[in-house]
């Protein structure tokens, strides 16, 4: 049976166990920390593309993506604070549901981070290209150098997006020698954010510009758009999640927070709520500024984001100042609206503060596919570690090189509902482990448990679901290829070589670099 190898949890906590954690954070601490985490990629490079898909709408379509967010985040929480070890959903499943749908998870998880890096390449590429090189340089690349082909060959696209593949292989390079991020420097790159969004709100509320007409029609796609289209508000919401994501380290804090019970669930509420409050302000900002109606199509609905035919209706000259078709939505409104100056600062922040987030999601990315070697479910070679550096450098090499191919020949949006399918599979399976450990392992401490746990888990796997059949059919259909090929991978490979199936769990602490061998009875093979 597929379904007869679950991991032993005490095996997996035995690490964790070995540490003490002190608990030294409050509401207000992971809040910051929420906010921090959560506001950069999807605000400041999806603008654009939300609006295409639902005009005004985009105000509702952060809203609703928020509100799945938050039920997802208690979810998190709860196992989170059981689990305090690394692998995220992949080792949560693991634990509940057993290796056959954790290796999915995991599997969902590769393909989720290194697409979502991908989609930030691509976002930091139009910052560098529009603010560094045009504003500050005066250098305008051409197009075949700016953008992935959008058709191959066709004159609306380009050839490859070089920016966005440069600055992939630059972050993969940093990686591999171990540079990581400190955390004064990532403090101050959460200020910028904060601060550049903060003024980018301010002054176009209260611009003279703001025209609260431009803002009817509210619904030009109407709430659920055409199915399979990803338009409508709805449509824009399983795009704009991508702007949420992040927030689940907040929950990963739930061992080192005073009274977790009741703080944790503030901090994730608190930080989710604040962040759909700052985004629809933008989105009002932003709309009520310049506009942010779509470009209609046959049928009259709006022209696919990403798609050709958007480049075309782009490149003409009424459209040439559109929201929808900027390549660094946020800068180009307060751009338009007097305010260059400031347009380049806010263009500049995004260009410093975006290549920390790649960075962060290649390290996540590599680390779960580290962990499911060491499991033995992928081979050893990729856990390999480099001499001199000590870090993954065969799956980080591996895994950069895919995300500069993806930032180099695809446009942002398709990228980021992709990577959105991946993340919204993940996100129902940590619903489903919560319940399952609920009946499985009842008496196991938790500092924090979901309150009326029957509610929100079902409420986070509706949610989830009704979002994913929202998404383009391209990303709805990727999914589903992407876990043929991971089937077969471990139908073929990874059932037969894991440590679980040969009678050895394998704890790894990523932290400390310890590791425990645990033996256990091997089950039957089949």
């Amino acid at each position: 049976m597929l379904l007869d190898r679950v991991k032993p949890l005490d095996a997996i906590l035995a690490t964790a166990e070995r540490k003490s954690l002190k608990r030294t954070l409050g509401p207000l601490q992971l809040m910051l920390f929420g906010i921090g985490c959560i506001i950069g990629t999807g605000i400041f490079v999806l603008t654009s593309v939300g609006a295409q898909k639902a005009g005004p709408g985009l105000m509702l379509a952060f809203a609703i993506a928020g509100a799945v967010c938050i039920v997802a985040a208690l979810c998190y929480a709860e196992i989170a604070s059981m689990i305090p070890v690394a692998g995220s959903a992949y080792t949560y499943s693991y634990a509940s549901m057993g290796e056959f749908l954790a290796w999915t998870v995991g599997w969902a998880l590769i393909m989720e981070y290194a697409i979502a890096a991908s989609a930030v390449s691509v976002g930091w590429s139009g910052y560098f290209s529009g603010t560094i090189l045009e504003e500050f340089l005066g250098i305008y690349l051409p197009q075949w150098l700016a953008a992935g082909p959008l058709a191959l060959g066709g004159e609306e696209g380009g050839f490859i997006n070089l920016p966005a593949v440069l600055i992939a292989l630059l972050v993969t390079g940093l990686l591999i020698i171990g540079t990581s991020e400190s955390a004064k420097v990532n403090a101050v790159l959460v200020a910028i954010k904060v601060t550049a969004l903060t003024a980018f709100i301010a002054l176009t509320l209260t611009s003279p510009e703001f025209d609260a007409a431009r803002f009817n029609p509210f619904l030009p796609a109407g709430v659920f758009g055409e199915w399979g289209s990803g338009t409508g508000a709805v449509g824009a919401a399983a795009t704009m999640f991508f702007a949420y994501v992040g927030f689940d380290a907040v929950s990963t804090a739930a061992e080192e927070t005073k009274n977790p019970q009741r703080n944790v669930p503030i901090g994730l509420i608190g930080s989710l709520l604040f962040c759909t409050v700052f985004y629809i302000l933008v989105a009002a900002g932003a709309i009520g500024t310049i506009g942010g109606q779509p470009i209609m199509g046959a049928g009259g609905l709006p022209v696919e984001a990403g798609s050709v035919e958007l480049a075309r209706q782009c490149a003409m000259p009424q459209y040439a100042d559109a929201l929808v078709c900027s390549d660094e939505a946020l800068a180009h409104v307060l751009r338009e609206i007097g305010f260059s100056g400031i347009g380049n600062t806010l263009g500049v922040a995004a260009f410093l503060a975006l290549p920390s987030v790649i960075l962060v999601l290649l390290f996540a990315q590599t680390r779960i596919f580290f962990v499911m070697s060491r499991d033995g479910l992928l081979p050893a070679r990729l856990s390999r570690i480099h001499p001199r550096f000590k870090t993954p450098h065969v799956v980080t090499a591996i895994t950069g090189s895919v995300v500069a191919l993806g930032a180099g020949f695809f446009p942002v949006g398709q990228l980021a509902d992709i990577s959105n399918a991946g993340t919204l599979y993940a996100f129902l399976m940590v619903a489903v482990a919560v319940m399952v450990l609920r009946r499985k392992d009842a008496g196991r401490a938790r500092s924090f448990r979901v309150p009326a746990v029957w509610l929100i888990a079902p409420l986070t796997i509706i949610g989830c679901i009704f979002l994913f059949v929202n998404l383009p059919t391209m990303a709805m259909l990727f999914l589903p290829i992407w876990g043929v090929i991971g089937i077969a991978i471990y139908l073929l490979y990874s059932r037969r070589r894991s440590h679980l199936g040969l009678g050895v769990v394998e704890v790894v602490d990523d932290i400390a670099g310890d590791e425990t061998m645990v033996p256990i009875d091997p089950p039957s093979q089949r």
